[in-house]
């Protein structure tokens, strides 16, 4: 055998032996559930907006009060950022993370590099989502609860998605605490938006005590 065939045996000895990341069950439920229940908050919000655009005095039906109302946030330009309702970035977005829990929840052992992708994917999609809660808030000052689903599911979807993307810096002190911490921060995170909702919209929430 030749030092060239030998050293391509070798590496094709290593690469079997390190296997693509097996992904925890319940991860992999968290994965497959929370794509679930954004796609369907997406597939809901167009269906509302299809609506609205056929009739304008159509009344969404997460219009609820001045506060929590569909409406007033369909109609504005935040709804639209990149020239088309962001519902349908949602679809597209939470169609890959269902087929992606399917693929887990089925032992389907993908390749790191994808998760490491999908863990970008979702990073940027929770940037996005936070611009959006800044809109709401301070700009629009009206919530759309469909939209608040999709907030809810996109922050722990970050965290899952990067713990399975990190999985081979498992050794590292850091990595390893934000991983022994993360439901800690998720939990802070969610804290954090109530707090901040809460403080905003008091006025009318103090009404209803």
């Amino acid at each position: 055998m030749t030092v060239d065939a030998a050293g391509e045996t070798a590496s094709l000895e290593r690469d079997e032996r390190t296997p693509s990341p097996t992904v925890r069950p319940a991860s992999a439920a968290w994965v497959l559930i929370a794509g679930a229940i954004g796609l369907i908050a997406a597939i809901t919000l167009t269906i509302e907006k299809i609506k609205l655009l056929q009739n304008p005095a159509y009344v969404p039906s997460c219009s609820i009060n001045p506060v929590l109302s569909c409406g007033s946030v369909m109609v504005t330009p935040q709804a639209a950022a990149f020239g088309f309702p962001n519902p349908l970035i949602g679809i597209a977005a939470f169609a890959v993370v269902v087929v992606t829990g399917v693929l887990v929840v089925a032992k389907v052992r993908l390749p790191q590099w994808y998760w490491v992708g999908l863990a970008v994917g979702t990073l940027l999609g929770a940037v996005f989502v936070h611009w959006l809660i800044y809109q709401s808030l301070y700009v629009i000052g009206a919530l759309c609860p469909y939209c608040m689903v999709v907030w809810s599911v996109t922050i722990p979807l970050l965290v899952v998605v990067t713990s399975i993307a990190l999985r081979p810096l498992a050794h590292n002190g850091f990595a390893r605490v934000l991983y022994q911490w993360r439901w800690s921060l998720v939990a802070l995170w969610f804290t954090g938006l109530i707090l901040l909702i809460l403080v905003r919209f008091w006025n009318y929430w103090s009404t209803l005590i």
